[in-house]
C-alpha cells in the first residue's frame, strides 16, 4: 500500500496527554533525579510506540510522538538552539485558568544558529521508525523566539540595539533546521506559529504599542520570517502551520 502524503483532510495538531507511567518517569528523572536519563528515554520509547499504534488505529494518515519527550511545546526546540537556554526566573510563569506553569523563560545569550546535533532530529528519526504512515514532527515557529522573549534576558548588544538583526538570525537559524529535518527524512514539518492570532486581540496589541512597537508592523515581520525560513524548502517537503 503506498503510503499516503500530506496534506491531509483529517490532522491533529500533534500534543498528546502523558501516559501515568511517563509522568512518573519524568518525575523521577527531571525532579527527585532517582532514575537516569536511559531509563527515562526508555519509557518516552515505549509510550510513542502506543501513542502511534493508537493514531493508526483510528485511522489518521499521519502520526506524531505526542510531544511526549517536551516539557513545553515551544520552549524544549528552543532551548537545544545554539545561543537560546530556557532559565528559571521568578514571575516568569505563564498563567492559565486555575493553573501557573514554572517560572521558566527563554534567554539570549549568544548569537542564534541551529545545531547539527539539535535532539529533535533524533526524535524525528524514532518516530518515523515505528510508524506505517506518514510521521510529522511540530516545532515552534519563528515568531515564538521574539514573542515569548523579554528583551532583559537578551544578552547580545548587536540584538539589543538592532531587533531587525535578530529577526535575520531566526530566519537563517530556521533555514538550517528546515533543511536538517529533510535531511534526516522528514517530508512533514508543522510550524506552530500561533501569535498571528494573538495579535488579533486588543490588549495583546496594546502590550506592544506599550513596548513601541507597532502590531500590525509585528504581524508583517513575523510573515516575512516564516516565508523566508521556508522560501528553498525541497519540493516534496510539506510545511504545516498551527
Amino acid at each position: 500500500m503506498t503510503t499516503p502524503t500530506p496534506p491531509f483532510r483529517a490532522d491533529h495538531v500533534g500534543s498528546l496527554l502523558r501516559p501515568a507511567r511517563l509522568k512518573e518517569a519524568r518525575h523521577k528523572a527531571l525532579d527527585e533525579h532517582t532514575m537516569s536519563a536511559e531509563e527515562l528515554h526508555a519509557v518516552e520509547d515505549d509510550a510513542i510506540r502506543e501513542v502511534v499504534a493508537m493514531e493508526e488505529s483510528v485511522g489518521l494518515p499521519v502520526v506524531t510522538d505526542g510531544e511526549l519527550r517536551r516539557s513545553w511545546w515551544h520552549y524544549d526546540f528552543m532551548g537545544m538552539l545554539d545561543g537560546m537556554t530556557i532559565e528559571e526566573q521568578e514571575g516568569a510563569g505563564l498563567k492559565f485558568t486555575g493553573v501557573t506553569t514554572k517560572p521558566k523563560a527563554p534567554v539570549v545569550r549568544s548569537r542564534l544558529d541551529f545545531p547539527d546535533d539539535h535532539p529533535m532530529l533524533e526524535h524525528y528519526r524514532f518516530l518515523a521508525s515505528v510508524t506505517r504512515v506518514c510521521p510529522k514532527i511540530s516545532i515552534p515557529g519563528p515568531s515564538c523566539c521574539h514573542y515569548r522573549l523579554d528583551m532583559k534576558n537578551v544578552h547580545v548588544p548587536e540584538y539589543k540595539e538592532d531587533l531587525g538583526l535578530y529577526f535575520e538570525d531566526l530566519i537563517k537559524t530556521y533555514r538550517k533546521a528546515v533543511h536538517a529535518f529533510y535531511d534526516v527524512g522528514c517530508r512533514y514539518l508543522q510550524m506552530d506559529d500561533i501569535f498571528y492570532a494573538y495579535l488579533c486581540d486588543e490588549k495583546q496589541r496594546q502590550m506592544w504599542r506599550d513596548k513601541g512597537i507597532d502590531p500590525d508592523w509585528l504581524i508583517a515581520e513575523y510573515a516575512r520570517m516564516m516565508r523566508e525560513a521556508i522560501r528553498d524548502r525541497p519540493a516534496d517537503m510539506v510545511i504545516g502551520m498551527h
